[in-house]
């Protein structure tokens, strides 16, 4: 099952994508990122400097607003 990135605060998604069966890596550091095939951010840490360095190469998805069964049906559909 792929590796999906998920940010510490967000623990419903976390176990919401764990029971749909996803290795689930929670987002400590940047680098934890980097072998994910999706991240799960909170858009909180929204980028202010402008910069556009990525540490990911899979979809993020910024789960603001959303219920953990949205982003999970966003996971699926980024995934397939």
């Amino acid at each position: 099952m792929a590796k999906v990135g998920v940010e510490q605060s967000l623990t419903n998604i976390q176990q919401a994508l764990r029971d749909k069966g996803y290795d689930v890596v929670e987002l400590k550091q940047e680098s934890d990122a980097q072998n994910c095939d999706c991240c799960v951010v909170t858009g909180l840490d929204s980028n202010v400097m402008g910069m556009s360095d990525t540490s990911t190469k899979g979809s993020v998805i910024d789960a603001n607003g959303m219920s953990a069964d949205e982003v999970c049906r966003q996971v699926e559909s980024r995934l397939q």
